[in-house]
């Protein structure tokens, strides 16, 4: 059962995304002065009490899109609506009533559900006074709030609650299967894919460079599992981020990349692989994510050239990540799609899988005499010991007489060589190297030694025993036996 819907709108910069992001006590949407910076739903489950609610933010209404998005923007506000059980009306105190704000409440009256009249901005007790003005919009008692300073948060939350219908076997939300980062350059595809996933128009798309600026998280469901598609903001080069927008919506695609399960890298096959593209996937090597290619668009481009032929130049252009996966989907008619995901759900199992200690050192010790390191500073390095530490990704940490012995060259060697034999075919391996003395390390008589059996007990009751004890020490033991000894024959 989907969790209730609690929708916030208003005019540009009355506090909308700065109110969601107090609400759920963490940065969700970006907060920006510049009027329009929000366009897509952004939305997130939360827990008040025993209630839980899915809070959902909204573009401003009627604001003037720069980039002619803005029925795309309105459509998104729209089904926003259709899909609340209660709305956050959202004004400014500081600016009073403004036309826009008028237009906004025009456009609700013909929402028959529960609204709440929300003054933002109001940070100390003395602005409450000006809350009055807003009586003459007809929704009663507006609600004094403020965002940045978290300023009547549970008074709030109560309103919500008590707007809220009545919980019908409400339960918290299902455990997430997987989460899945969309990440790459501007206009490959990333939010028709979503919309895919969704199967609902959940994103705006649009040619237009930039559309997306917020990380948004999209629930879908798939064979009774819950996953988490993270719809990003196209990745543009450093140099070229004009203003702080873009900046922040850089910082969001890499935080997406390093909370995700699995990442995937969308490339447009009609154009040659970028600065951007080796950049992105250099930040994803970085933080040992699993990842897939994503060549989107492949039905615009599979007429001069072949899978095999942009396979071959995506290795030649990748080297370090051969292991990587590649799909080839066409997320506008939904081509692939799903075989992508069950992909991704197979290489994010791979990462999930351990190696006993026993099998990590065999594999080990193999790699190790068929190709020892080189010698370093007149000395050999050698390794003890390895064990398996940690999942998402396997980490492996090998305990060696020197790390400094190992070039990255020679650390690689070992990675192949472990997913070449293991089940993380395609499935980054973490490596670290420790200095360890032999003495200190476990034998290798112990690597996943099983439990000994315990030994059986012998009856003795009927064996006999010809006792040497001589006549001498036996009369010493009656002796000590009379004065209260603890021995007793």
């Amino acid at each position: 059962m989907p969790l209730p819907a609690v929708v916030i709108v208003g005019r540009p910069n009355v506090g909308k995304s700065s109110l969601l992001n107090c609400l759920a006590a963490r940065r969700i949407s970006i907060v920006d002065p510049t009027a329009g910076v929000t366009r897509d739903r952004v939305a997130t489950p939360v827990q008040f009490g025993d209630r839980y609610l899915e809070l959902v933010d909204t573009g401003g209404i009627g604001i003037e899109d720069h980039d002619n998005l803005t029925a795309e923007v309105e459509r998104q506000i729209q089904i926003a609506i259709e899909q609340a059980d209660v709305i956050l009306f959202v004004v400014d105190i500081r600016a009073g009533v403004v036309p826009l704000d008028e237009e906004v409440n025009r456009r609700l009256r013909a929402v028959n559900k529960p609204i709440i009249l929300v003054a933002n901005k109001c940070d100390v007790p003395e602005l409450e006074i000006q809350a009055n003005e807003f009586y003459r919009l007809g929704r009663g008692k507006p609600l004094c709030f403020s965002a940045e300073q978290k300023r009547n948060r549970e008074e709030l939350f109560d309103a919500i609650v008590e707007k809220l219908p009545a919980p019908n076997d409400e339960r918290p939300p299902d455990r997430v299967e997987m989460k899945l980062a969309i990440v790459g350059r501007r206009n490959t595809g990333k939010s028709t894919f979503i919309n895919a996933l969704a199967q609902s128009e959940r994103m705006i798309v649009s040619e237009v460079a930039g559309t997306t600026r917020d990380s948004v998280d999209v629930r879908f469901e798939r064979d009774e599992k819950v996953f988490i598609a993270i719809d990003t903001a196209g990745v543009r080069r450093k140099r070229s981020i004009a203003g702080d927008i873009e900046f922040y919506s850089l910082a969001r695609a890499e935080r997406s990349i390093r909370r995700a399960d699995i990442v995937l890298l969308f490339f447009d096959p009609r154009l040659r692989v970028s600065k951007v593209d080796k950049q992105l996937a250099e930040y994803v090597q970085e933080q040992h994510k699993p990842t897939i290619f994503v060549i989107n668009k492949w039905d615009l481009a599979r007429e001069r050239l072949t899978t095999d032929q942009y396979v071959e130049y995506m290795r030649a252009v990748f080297p370090m990540l051969d292991y990587v996966p590649m799909a080839f989907v066409t997320a506008k008619s939904g081509k692939n799609v799903w075989r992508l995901l069950n992909l991704a759900q197979s290489v994010h199992k791979q990462s999930s899988e351990r190696l006993t200690t026993g099998e990590l050192n065999r594999l080990i010790q193999g790699a190790y005499a068929a190709q020892p390191p080189p010698l370093r500073q007149n000395r050999q390095g050698k390794i003890y010991y390895a064990t398996q530490v940690a999942t998402h990704p396997p980490t492996i940490v090998l305990f060696t007489n020197g790390p400094e012995l190992f070039d990255n060259v020679y650390q690689r060697y070992l990675t192949k060589f472990l997913r070449d034999n293991s089940p993380f075919r395609e499935a980054p391996i973490k490596l670290q190297l420790r200095a360890k003395k032999r003495s200190e390390l476990p034998s290798p008589e112990s690597y996943d030694e099983p439990p000994r059996p315990k030994k059986p007990e012998i009856d003795l009751s009927n064996l006999e025993f010809k006792s040497k004890v001589t006549e001498e020490e036996l009369e010493r033991a009656a002796k000590r036996k009379d004065r209260g000894g603890l021995w007793d024959i």
